[in-house]
């Protein structure tokens, strides 16, 4: 199966441990996560290493939604975030892995995220163009 791998570089003025809650407090998610034109639902997070979450999107426009959820791999606090991720859609198979590293500099705290397997059908333009919208809610969210 052809699959895609994303990766993604931001300088966020926030600190590593506020922008490490803003990824496990569902509140936070569904405010940040999804991007423009959707809605987030996040139906179920257990936020600790083995634990899952269960969320969906939602085009505000059509109506259409998809559904997916994962397992948490790896959390250090502050620092890294690794988890899967895989749809309920048939049509989007396998599982996903992003893994999300935060480091302290000295105006705030670089992360790096890298989005492994996605389906090759989602194009990876398009995935990037998500995640950077996402990205722009996550600064203003978490920006002091």
């Amino acid at each position: 199966m052809n699959t895609n791998t994303i990766r993604l570089h931001r300088v966020l003025r926030s600190s590593p441990e506020r922008i490490y809650n803003a990824f496990l407090t569902p509140a936070a998610m569904s405010k940040w996560l999804p991007p423009n034109g959707y809605t987030c639902t996040v139906h179920e997070m257990d936020a600790k290493e083995g634990g899952s979450y269960r969320m969906s999107f939602t085009d505000i426009g059509t109506g259409h939604g998809h559904s997916f959820g994962g397992v948490y791999r790896e959390l250090k606090p502050g620092a890294l975030l690794r988890y899967t991720a895989t749809f309920d859609d048939p049509n989007l198979p396998g599982e996903m892995q992003t893994t999300v590293t935060l480091t302290a500099v000295e105006c705030g705290t670089e992360v790096h995220i890298v989005q492994e397997g996605v389906p090759a059908v989602i194009p990876a333009t398009s995935c990037y163009l998500g995640w950077q919208q996402s990205l722009v809610l996550l600064g203003l969210l978490v920006e002091q």
